[in-house]
């Protein structure tokens, strides 16, 4: 039939596989509540050793020590100021929606607990005798989850604002809501091409796939962006545009205390090792060992528990990243950032995964699935671009730098323009031309009736 889609041949460029998600037929349910409990147990340690391990490292890097009192090397320190903020007065504003304003922080933590269920920690391992993916749950679009729940969660943020009754917060709430939307599309946009590669959207099948290359080789640009929208989408710094000490206090938390407010600062860290964790599924192989070590002893670092030291090995080094940037970079200006992410991030994933498509269909169809051969042709093609981009680009900024560097006239006419325009430092203003005053106007002769003399004169 003319026209028709040829389906074998579109087909061809997804790679089938025989189980669509991990195993869980030898995984009773009462295993899956322990697995899960597992999961909670974790990620609150975890938490409550991020933060010491943040305050310690920005110490270091501004040479101060950190805390270093409560514990052995301050280690507890996070412990008692989680305590302490636990048993401070829990204030509710007057104007609040008192509904919501408890609701709020409630789906702001729980919806950062809920995509770490679909993050495989490790192989198949032994626990309790049953063989089991040391993962909670998996499903054909585990990854879409992730990106539905991170939606849900910004309800959390909107409510906190709105409910609070007060100007402040509303407007970090409309921030931080535009803000995480915006960066969402670019995140989900970068994600595809890794859907291209894997052909699949479960996260154990992604892994898998990932045993011959991971793909922050070949997806490089989607993990260039992946991170910088993982910053976003966390409000850390230098994204932390939802609050600011010198214009919107604390932004959409500001009217929140006590274990309220403990929620939201325990809903920004989980949600810190959930985007870390997701990029260490898509980009850095999850579980597996580096190449090197997974080819010791026929991949025997590859198998059982070892799998879950990996995972938390190539999670913490995303962890340090989030707290390098706190304490490296300032703040960026709202409109830039917004700005970053609409004109550059959006057109820019938009334009690689069209590249990505093209270049899966090439590699599938001429040069038999060698992955290395096309990254090698997409690198070298996307370099040769880039460089002529940077060679237009360092032309136009020397032209400005020209322009800019021309002697500025030590006299300028602030009308000029038609628009008053202030001196530059070193200037001084021209002084107006002075009109001559125009001739004064001839006063109107009024109307009046002639005069007898002249009516006589006329008569004669």
């Amino acid at each position: 039939m003319v026209g028709a889609l040829d389906l074998s041949a579109v087909q061809a460029l997804v790679p089938t596989t025989d189980n669509p998600v991990a195993d869980f037929s030898d995984t009773p349910w009462w295993l899956s509540l322990i697995k899960a409990l597992f999961l909670f147990v974790i990620l609150l340690v975890q938490t409550l050793i991020v933060i010491w391990f943040e305050r310690r490292v920005i110490g270091r890097m501004q040479q101060r020590p950190g805390p270093n009192r409560t514990g052995p090397f301050g280690l507890l320190q996070t412990l008692a100021d989680g305590v302490k903020l636990a048993l401070k007065e829990d204030l509710t504003p007057k104007n609040a929606d008192k509904i919501m304003f408890v609701l709020a922080p409630i789906i702001a933590g729980s919806m950062a607990f809920v995509s770490f269920a679909i993050i495989p920690l490790g192989g198949e391992v032994s626990m309790f005798g049953h063989r089991t993916p040391l993962q909670l749950t998996d499903t054909p679009v585990a990854v879409l989850l992730v990106l539905a729940v991170a939606g849900v969660g910004v309800y959390g943020t909107i409510l906190a604002g709105w409910s609070s009754g007060s100007t402040y917060p509303l407007i970090g709430g409309l921030r931080s809501t535009a803000q995480v939307i915006s960066y969402e599309i670019a995140m989900g946009l970068a994600l595809v091409a890794v859907f291209i590669y894997a052909g699949s959207m479960s996260t154990s099948q992604i892994v898998a796939s990932q045993s011959g290359l991971w793909y922050i080789i070949p997806a490089f640009f989607s993990f260039i962006v992946y991170v910088i929208t993982m910053v976003g989408e966390t409000n850390r710094l230098p994204f932390d545009l939802a609050e600011g000490e010198g214009e919107l206090t604390g932004g959409f938390h500001t009217e929140y205390s006590s274990l309220k407010f403990a929620m939201f600062f325990l809903g920004e860290y989980v949600n810190m090792f959930t985007v870390s964790a997701l990029a260490t599924t898509l980009f850095l192989g999850g579980w597996q060992a580096p190449p090197g070590i997974a080819a010791i002893n026929d991949g025997m670092f590859n198998e059982g528990w070892w799998g879950l030291l990996w995972f938390l090995i190539k999670l913490w080094l995303f962890m340090f990243f989030f707290v390098w940037l706190r304490g490296s970079l300032p703040r960026v200006r709202y409109d830039q950032f917004m700005r970053f992410g609409w004109k550059f991030l959006i057109p820019g994933t938009l334009l690689w995964v069209v590249a990505v498509a093209f270049i899966r269909g090439a590699q599938l169809s001429f040069l038999g699935d060698n992955t290395w051969r096309a990254t090698i042709i997409v690198v070298g093609v996307i370099g040769a671009i880039a460089l002529a981009a940077s060679w237009v680009w360092d032309g136009k900024r020397a032209a400005a730098e020209e322009a800019a560097d021309r002697p500025l006239p030590e006299e300028i006419d602030p009308f000029a323009g038609g628009h008053p325009i202030p001196p530059m430092p070193g200037q001084t203003l021209r002084e107006p031309e002075r009109v001559d005053a125009a001739p004064a106007l001839p006063e109107p002769v009024a109307a009046s009736s002639p005069s007898p003399t002249t009516s006589e004169d006329t008569s004669g």
